[in-house]
C-alpha cells in the first residue's frame, strides 16, 4: 500500500504588507539600542538577503483554525472524499490561536478538534491532535500519518499547516518582517498502486536541541520601555543560517539514499519559504554533495516573494499553488520525483521523497 497525495487546497490571506510599510517602524537592536541605519536602507538590505517583497496577514476575525479548516474544506473537495471517512487530523502550528491585538496564544482544545467542529465531522473514530515541530511540523505531520498508514492503523488523513506569525512578531526587530500568515492541507490516502511504488517513498528527520535548542525562540520586545512579561517570535539569524547550510542538504540526500532515487531524477524541491538567500544555499550545497557545482535553475519554485515566511504552512501553500498552475514556469506531472525539506525551531530537519501519482 502507498501513502498518496490525493488533495490539496490553501488560505492566502487577505491583506497585503509591502516592505515599503514598515518604514515607519522603530528598529532596536537586542540589547535595546535603536538601529542606526535609515529604515529604508534597513529594508533594501532585508529584500536583497530574503528576496521577501510582501506577506499576507490574516484580518482580525482570521485566526489559525478558521484558515486550518478553509484550507481542509479545499483539500476534501479536491480529492473527493466525504469528511466522515477521515480518520485522522492533524494540525501543525506552533501558537495555536492567537487573537488579534493579543499575544496569548491558545490551543485548548486542540486546533485539530476545532477543526473537526467546523468541518461537522460526527465520526467518534475520527482522531484530531496537533504537531508542535516548528517550521518542519507539516512535513513531520505528513511522516507520522504515513506511519499510521504503512501500520494499518488509518487509512485516510487530513494534515494541515497553518500560523499566524503576525500577531507574534515584535514590531521594533527588524526581523519581524520576515514571517506572515497562511495556512496549507492536503488529504493522504492509502491506496493500492498496483507495485507502482508511488506517493511517499522515503523519509528522513533530524533534530539537533543542544546548543541549537534556542536558535529560535520566544523572547522581550527589543524596544527598551517594553513590558518584559511578554514574549515574541526571536531568531539568531546567522545562526541560523549557519545551521541550516551544514544539516539540511545531508537530512536531503539521506532521505534519496533511502529512496534508491538520484538527485538527477528530482523534478522539484519543495523547501521550507524561510529566506531565499539561504534556500538557494542549500540547494546548491545538496547538489555539491553529488559533485554537481551548478543546480538546475528550475528545480526549486519559490513564492516567498509574494507571501513571506508562514512557518508551517510555506510548503502546502507552495505545493497546492504548484499543483494548480499559480506559480509561473513550475508544474508537476504523473512519475516525477519532488521533495518536501524543511528546517526550523528546535532544531528540527526533515526531508520527504514522493513520486507523483
Amino acid at each position: 500500500m502507498s501513502t498518496i497525495i490525493t488533495g490539496t487546497g490553501s488560505y492566502i490571506p487577505s491583506i497585503t504588507k509591502y516592505n515599503k510599510e514598515f518604514a515607519i517602524n522603530s528598529f532596536y537592536t537586542e540589547n535595546h539600542e535603536a538601529l542606526k541605519q535609515d529604515n529604508l536602507e534597513i529594508i533594501e538590505k532585508f529584500e536583497k538577503i530574503t528576496g521577501i517583497e510582501e506577506r499576507r496577514y490574516a484580518p482580525v476575525n482570521i485566526t489559525a483554525s478558521s484558515m486550518a479548516a478553509s484550507a481542509a474544506v479545499l483539500a476534501i473537495q479536491d480529492a473527493g472524499i466525504d469528511p466522515e471517512t477521515i480518520d485522522q487530523i492533524i494540525v501543525a502550528h506552533n501558537f495555536g490561536d492567537v487573537i488579534k491585538h493579543t499575544i496569548q496564544t491558545d490551543a485548548v482544545p486542540s486546533l485539530a478538534s476545532r477543526v473537526k467542529h467546523t468541518l461537522g465531522i460526527k465520526n467518534p473514530a475520527c482522531i484530531p491532535y496537533d504537531i508542535l515541530f516548528g517550521c518542519p511540523g507539516w512535513v513531520q505531520a505528513l511522516i507520522q500519518a504515513h506511519a499510521f498508514m504503512q501500520a494499518g492503523v488509518a487509512k485516510k488523513c487530513l494534515v494541515i499547516g497553518t500560523e499566524t506569525l503576525s500577531r507574534v512578531i515584535d514590531s521594533h526587530d527588524r526581523d519581524s518582517m520576515i514571517f506572515s500568515d497562511g495556512a496549507g492541507a492536503c488529504i493522504l490516502e492509502s491506496k493500492d498502486d498496483g507495485g507502482k511504488q508511488q506517493g511517499i517513498i522515503g523519509v528522513s528527520a533530524r533534530s539537533y536541541a543542544i546548543d541549537e535548542l534556542n536558535y529560535i525562540y520566544l523572547g522581550k520586545s527589543y524596544f527598551p520601555e517594553s513590558d518584559s512579561r511578554i514574549r515574541y517570535i526571536k531568531m539568531q539569524g546567522r545562526k541560523v543560517y549557519e545551521f541550516a547550510l551544514k544539516f539540511v542538504p545531508d537530512a536531503i540526500k539521506v532521505c534519496l539514499e533511502t529512496s534508491n532515487v538520484d538527485i538527477t531524477d528530482v523534478k522539484k524541491i519543495f523547501i521550507h519559504q524561510a529566506n531565499e538567500k539561504m534556500d538557494e544555499a542549500i540547494i546548491t550545497a545538496l547538489y555539491k554533495l553529488y559533485g554537481i557545482n551548478n543546480a538546475p535553475l528550475d528545480v526549486m519554485p519559490m513564492n516567498i516573494k509574494e507571501l513571506g515566511n508562514s512557518s508551517v504552512a510555506t510548503i502546502p501553500t507552495l505545493f497546492d499553488m504548484v499543483l494548480k498552475s499559480n506559480v509561473a514556469g513550475h508544474s508537476v506531472a504523473s512519475g516525477d520525483i519532488i521533495v518536501f525539506a524543511s528546517v526550523g525551531a528546535g532544531m528540527n530537519i526533515n526531508a520527504i521523497c514522493y513520486k507523483m501519482p
